[in-house]
């Protein structure tokens, strides 16, 4: 602590100061020394520092705080997180929707790294060329991080992992008592070890790299209930899931179910995630009566909600949703150069082009109007300046039906040709409901994915996103919107001296241009290990970013420093109630 007769490690001067509360933002300085906050004072009150930041015009906050990433993989090759750091995020925490890498057993490390890499959107060759599986039990993972990280990460233990772990080949099918009882106590042991919590998934839509459902599916609900209530026996604990009601809507049984969960762990129980839409006005609060139910039980349920709409980008190179439609798995599963030779196969691509309109295409058929698919990102000389343009524009000026025009330029990029599927751009009461939807206590901003979907989107950019909407359409205050990012996810996870800008909370610390913030336009590189690529986008705006005191991020670019705390379960955090779980 810095005294009258010492020298801080830093002063951040003149900046506007919103310290998370929601409160009123004030021109004011930051004194931090030994990686805490040790004072905010009155603009021109602090004595020099070792560093000074000189913060005028800009808006000095706390570090966002991510709950839902799937950073678990890409921290062995990638310690900062990248590029969530950029985007202002301190904090994150991984092993959501079932899913992890420990506990293990030696025989299950091929199925977790195809299951990552299937479920997830890893790409499998940076992570077989890059985890070492030198471990077995969470603890032994979670100690690999300790000292090497550039955040402050925590995870949850995944249900599908767990379920690996005890019933190997069998992990698809319902548990015996005795197998609960395994879980049940495996689970405590991973508590024990400083897991976050405890995550699951019933999704349909997640299924492992042999095609089957995830182990978490075979699940029966009471194996889960009694999975939750372990938490119970260990502090600062949370509980995070996915049902197929997250995407259609929930179904009495399933707001049944949610509550119980809660109840169950004693915990609130937050989901992933929540779209609202003017094109359907009213479904976000259909599916929030869910956390109303669950509140006059004395449970909370809390639905993570996205701030900006989320990107899809299509490619034949990995299949993603692509490969959902109609006979299209087989094709896109083949190797590249047999790949290219199917794609260039008249009967193929009639075959493709009848499976996609088909009506077992179901919501996906949308996909089939090729006319309105926009060309996102080229790579061929063969297709400079077809960037921005629409497929069916490109076929016109070619001759061509839409199909084989796209067809054409996915083949002259040997694949990697990004798409855009005809998504409207958000109108402006698109923002009105979402944003009635961040101030609704029934929800917490988040569900980025980041890291995860490599493939198809860059989810690392809600925080940025978030914060050029109040810019540019005006959606909330400053205040409330670093409210949001802050100490609203850090106290619903309990956060011990994280979430706002206040003497003696951690210097985790973001500062921001309100001026330029947001988002670039995401592109693809190729920074993976093993010759693999990503969708990836920059920030604007976010000029110095500090963790633990320690900048992580100066004008925009990462230091390289990697002060980041691991957050273990009663140490990191501390336990939030529900008024039921007495």
């Amino acid at each position: 602590m810095a005294s009258a007769h010492t020298v801080a490690d830093l002063v951040i001067t003149g900046g506007l100061v919103i310290d998370g509360t929601g409160g009123p933002g004030v021109i004011a300085d930051v004194t931090v020394d030994g990686g805490r906050v040790v004072a905010v004072g009155p603009a021109g009150s602090a004595a020099g520092g070792k560093r000074e930041i000189d913060a005028t015009g800009l808006i000095v906050a706390p570090g966002f705080v991510d709950l839902h990433t799937h950073y678990d993989a890409q921290l062995d090759w990638d310690p900062a997180a990248s590029p969530s750091p950029q985007h202002g995020v301190t904090t994150v925490m991984g092993g959501n929707c079932g899913f992890g890498l420990a506990p293990v057993g030696p025989g299950d490390t091929d199925y977790l790294t195809r299951l990552m890499s299937q479920v997830e959107g890893i790409p499998l060759a940076a992570m077989e060329s890059t985890l070492k599986w030198d471990w077995s039990t969470f603890g032994e993972w979670l100690g690999r991080f300790d000292g090497r990280i550039g955040v402050n990460a925590g995870f949850l233990v995944g249900h599908s992992t767990v379920r690996r772990a005890v019933m190997g080949d069998r992990s698809h099918e319902p548990a015996g008592p005795e197998e609960v009882a395994a879980m049940v106590l495996l689970l405590h042991a991973a508590l024990d070890d400083g897991a976050i919590g405890f995550s699951t998934s019933q999704a349909p839509t997640h299924r492992d790299g042999n095609g089957d459902p995830v182990p978490s599916r075979g699940a029966e609900r009471s194996e889960i209930i009694d999975l939750a209530r372990t938490l119970r026996a260990h502090a600062g604990t949370q509980v995070e899931f996915i049902i197929p009601g997250c995407l259609s809507g929930f179904t009495p049984d399933e707001v049944e179910f949610m509550g119980d969960l809660s109840l169950a762990a004693g915990r609130p129980a937050n989901w992933n995630v929540l779209a609202v839409s003017s094109m359907n006005p009213t479904g976000h609060l259909d599916q929030l009566r869910s956390s109303t139910a669950a509140a006059e039980r004395g449970a909370r349920v809390v639905a993570l909600t996205l701030p900006h709409s989320m990107g899809v980008r299509l490619s034949f190179l990995t299949g993603a949703v692509l490969s959902g439609l109609p006979g299209w798995g087989t094709v896109l599963g083949q190797p590249e150069a047999a790949r290219l030779a199917a794609l260039a196969d008249p009967a193929v691509r009639a075959l493709m082009a009848a499976g996609a309109q088909s009506d077992e295409a179901g919501v996906l058929r949308f996909l089939a109007d090729w006319r309105r698919l926009r060309i996102i990102e080229t790579f061929a000389p063969a297709n400079d300046g077809l960037a921005g343009r629409a497929v069916g524009d490109v076929a016109r000026e070619r001759g061509l039906e839409p199909f084989d025009a796209l067809l054409d330029v996915v083949i002259a990029d040997r694949l990697r040709t990004g798409l855009k599927p005809p998504i409207p751009e958000p109108t402006e009461v698109d923002w009105r409901l979402r944003a009635e939807a961040w101030l609704d206590g029934r929800t917490i901003v988040g569900g980025s994915d980041a890291g995860a979907h490599l493939d198809m989107m860059c989810g690392a950019v809600y925080s940025t996103s978030l914060l050029a909407s109040v810019r540019d359409h005006h959606t909330v205050t400053w205040e409330q919107a670093v409210h949001l990012l802050t100490d609203a996810p850090a106290s619903l996870y309990g956060l011990i001296d994280r979430g706002r800008l206040a003497p003696g909370y951690s210097a985790d610390i973001t500062i921001f241009d309100p001026a330029t913030v947001g988002a670039s336009a995401e592109r693809t590189v190729d920074d993976l290990p093993g010759g693999t690529s990503r969708i990836f986008a920059d920030a604007t705006g976010i000029e110095h970013v500090l963790v633990n005191g320690t900048t992580v991020v100066s004008e925009g670019r990462l230091t390289g420093s990697l002060p980041g705390a691991v957050l273990r379960s009663g140490r990191g955090t501390r336990t939030v109630s529900v008024p039921g779980s007495a």
